[in-house]
C-alpha cells in the first residue's frame, strides 16, 4: 500500500498563462454574487504578483427583487435589473475590470449559442437545483478535450451547494491533468465529479427552487452568513491552486450550525 500523501499539482496553465484565466461563474444568487466579489479581490491580487489575471463571465437569467435584498448586495435601485448585469456593472466600475455579464442559463439547451462564452478554465458553479447540477456536468464532459487552445480548455470544475445551515464546496478536474513526477507525494490526476462520486446522494434530494417572496421568507430557506461563508472558503481552495501550486484537499463539508468544516482529501 502506497503510505505518501496524496497530492494534487495545479495545471501548468493556471501558474503561468499567457492570457487571462477565462472563468465562467454560473449562478449570481447568494453564493455567486459574493463568489464573484472573491474572484475580483484573488484577480487583484493575482495581478500585483505579477500573474495575468482572470476574465469572467457571469450567468444568470434571474432578475433582482426586493427578497433578494440583505442577504444578497443589491440596492433599492437594481431592483428589477438582471441579477448578472447589476452585479458586473458594479464590479467593473469598482476595480476597473471589463468582465462579462451573461442574461442566459448556463445549460446544455443554449451552451451551442455562446461558443466562445461557453468555454473556460475553470467552472464554478452556484446553483439551486440538483437538475441543474447534472446539467452543467453533462456540459462539462461534452467540454473534456474540445479545445486545442489553452485559453479555452476546460481544466476545473469548482461546485457549491448548500442548505439553510450547511453546505459544501468540492472541486473537480475536467478529464485529467497531467501531473509531475514526484518523490514526495503520490500524485492525482483525476478528481471526480460530485455528479459522479454524490450521484446518488444527489438523485435522492427534491429540487426547491420556488422563488422567496420576502426577505424573512428566504432566511428560512438559508441561514445569512452560510453563502458568504462558502464563497470565502471555496475561493480560499482555488487560490491555493494559484499560489501554492498544489493541494491535498478538493473540497469540504460544512455545517454552519455547529461551526463544524469537515475537509475532503484528494485521494
Amino acid at each position: 500500500m502506497n503510505s505518501q500523501k496524496a497530492m494534487h499539482y495545479t495545471d501548468n496553465y493556471l501558474i503561468n498563462p499567457a492570457n487571462p484565466i477565462m472563468v465562467n461563474l454560473i449562478g449570481a444568487g447568494g453564493t455567486g454574487s459574493r463568489m464573484l466579489t472573491e474572484l475580483a479581490r484573488m484577480n487583484h491580487s493575482l495581478i500585483a504578483l505579477g500573474h495575468a489575471g482572470l476574465q469572467v463571465n457571469l450567468f444568470d437569467d434571474d432578475v433582482v427583487t426586493t427578497a433578494n435584498q440583505g442577504r444578497q448586495l443589491f440596492a433599492d435601485a437594481e431592483v428589477g435589473l438582471p441579477k448578472a448585469v447589476a452585479l458586473i456593472n458594479r464590479l467593473n466600475r469598482f476595480f476597473g475590470t471589463s468582465w462579462k455579464a451573461v442574461t442566459e442559463k448556463f445549460s446544455s439547451s443554449n451552451l451551442k449559442s455562446l461558443p466562445e462564452r461557453g468555454k473556460a478554465n475553470i467552472y464554478i458553479s452556484c446553483v439551486d437545483t440538483v437538475t441543474a447540477r447534472f446539467d452543467i456536468a453533462t456540459c462539462l464532459k461534452d467540454c473534456t478535450g474540445s479545445s486545442n487552445f489553452q485559453r479555452t480548455k476546460s481544466l476545473y470544475w469548482l461546485d457549491i451547494g448548500n442548505s439553510q445551515n450547511t453546505g459544501q464546496a468540492i472541486l473537480s478536474t475536467i478529464g485529467e491533468i497531467k501531473q509531475p513526477n514526484s518523490n514526495l507525494y503520490r500524485t492525482v490526476t483525476n478528481l471526480p465529479m460530485v455528479t459522479d462520486e454524490f450521484k446518488e446522494l444527489l438523485e435522492a434530494q427534491s429540487d426547491n427552487n420556488e422563488p422567496s417572496c420576502s426577505v424573512a421568507e428566504a432566511l428560512e430557506k438559508q441561514d445569512l452568513f452560510i453563502n458568504s461563508t462558502l464563497a470565502n472558503m471555496g475561493a480560499s481552495l482555488l487560490w491555493k491552486l494559484f499560489r501554492e501550486g498544489m493541494t491535498s484537499h478538493r473540497g469540504f463539508f460544512l455545517n454552519l450550525a455547529n461551526f463544524k468544516s469537515e475537509p475532503l482529501a484528494v485521494g
